[in-house]
């Protein structure tokens, strides 16, 4: 096995990110700040601002991504005069525009989120876990996150009928179809893409830090042994420790200086180059402001004549 390498950064991910080769990390696993949130460690960002603040953050990360790699965010909408603000779903339209493919969105289901009470909703037990990727084609190691069949395997095929025995089409026309007899035999399934964890972690000196097993179950399922790994927005090295616990290479950059001082005394800091850039050899992705532009017509709406 190589040497796994832990490179963390102390400064602004808009000009770090610069120092990073083209196509060189494998997996972006982050959660920036939240729209008016944590403004009394990194100062907020009004959600009107939110989209602009974030797209040339968003342009070099489209840049450092390797082709076959993979980009999540974790990202919240908040209430502002009592509706939900569409800042998220503005940033996703211009992601979009960017270059980025939206290929799919996870729910990170909070299983002990805090009660509460407000006038005219619930509380919030969930968020999301946007993915992006560069092309259709990405790497993906389903098998890591399989999770046991559950009870109801042993219930469910132990009479099989004989529509269990053939696949059987979807009842409302989708095309989809199932074969129960398939599963017979095997004692672990695909998880969904709901994510149900608790909000408890050991490292509590962050203001916003995830649970140690949500960057845990990206990695798995994005990354393989001595793959890059991402944390533009590292905090206190959460994402970081975890890939280096599992032998992934990982970058992690920090605008706080006290939280890049506990990441460093809790992630073991190898000194090494960044990751070098992908061989001329792999044909490099179209740069964003040209899709921005190529694309551009695709979502401005037609003028009458």
């Amino acid at each position: 096995m190589e040497k796994v390498i832990s490179k963390l950064i102390l400064g602004d991910c808009r000009e770090q990110l610069k120092n990073l080769a083209d196509n060189s990390v494998d997996l972006i696993f982050t959660s920036p700040p939240y729209a008016d949130s944590r403004s009394n460690t990194y100062g907020g960002v009004k959600p009107d601002d939110y989209v602009n603040w974030f797209l040339p953050i968003s342009v070099e990360l489209l840049r450092v991504l390797k082709p076959d790699g993979t980009f999540v965010l974790n990202i919240k909408e908040k209430v502002v005069d009592g509706e939900r603000h569409t800042y998220v779903i503005e940033l996703i339209l211009e992601l979009r525009r960017q270059g980025w493919l939206w290929t799919e969105e996870f729910i990170w289901h909070k299983k002990n989120s805090y009660p509460g009470k407000w006038p005219n909703r619930f509380r919030d037990s969930w968020e999301r876990l946007l993915q992006f990727n560069k092309l259709r084609s990405f790497n993906m190691y389903q098998q890591e996150v399989m999770v046991p069949m559950g009870d109801w395997a042993e219930r469910r095929l132990k009479n099989l009928s004989e529509t269990d025995k053939v696949r059987d089409p979807s009842r409302v026309g989708s095309g989809f179809g199932k074969r129960i007899a398939n599963w017979i035999g095997r004692d672990k399934a695909y998880p969904s893409n709901v994510l149900h964890l608790a909000t408890e972690t050991k490292n509590r000196s962050h203001s916003a830090v995830f649970p140690e097993a949500l960057p845990e179950w990206f990695i798995k399922l994005f990354t393989k042994e001595n793959d890059w790994v991402l944390d533009p927005f590292m905090g206190s090295g959460t994402t970081l420790r975890v890939a280096q616990r599992l032998n992934r290479n990982g970058i992690g950059i920090e605008i706080l200086p006290e939280y890049y001082q506990i990441a460093r005394e809790d992630i073991m800091v190898i000194e090494e180059p960044l990751p070098p850039q992908l061989p001329q050899s792999v044909e490099p992705v179209q740069p964003a402001q040209l899709v921005l532009l190529e694309k551009k017509k695709k979502y401005e709406p037609t003028k009458p004549e």
